[in-house]
């Protein structure tokens, strides 16, 4: 991942942080290259949990993370036990849910997008 696709990656993962704080109390995020915060062995973008209890895990994918790797990566993080969750350019969503349904994990992952938007006055 680039020092561009890192800081994007970073900036969705802050912003998730403030729109989750309401459901879940304690949420711990690996920000781009980090290996902070483990959950049974793996390592997601964050872990949302409340009372002590992990109630998901969320991954956010850029425009170039995505590859057969991560399918694999899913797989892992959705027999994990914890509900998986994927945050991914709102251009790659349908080729995401493709993929998804492609490993067997459609009923296993719920998809969100993003988008950038810039309005110039």
């Amino acid at each position: 991942m680039n020092e561009a696709e890192a800081a994007l990656h970073d900036a969705v993962a802050e912003e998730l942080k403030k729109r989750l704080r309401h459901q879940y109390r304690d949420i711990k995020t690996n920000l781009s290259g980090q290996k902070t915060h483990e959950y049974k062995g793996l390592y997601p973008d964050m872990i949302l949990s409340e009372q002590g209890m992990v109630l998901a895990i969320l991954e956010i994918e850029t425009e170039n993370s995505f590859n057969p790797d991560r399918i694999e990566l899913w797989k892992q993080l959705a027999g994990s036990g914890a509900r998986l969750m994927l945050m991914v350019p709102k251009s790659l969503k349908p080729r995401i849910a493709s993929a998804l349904w492609d490993a067997g994990l459609v009923d296993k992952a719920a998809v969100g997008s993003y988008e950038i938007s810039i309005q110039m006055p």
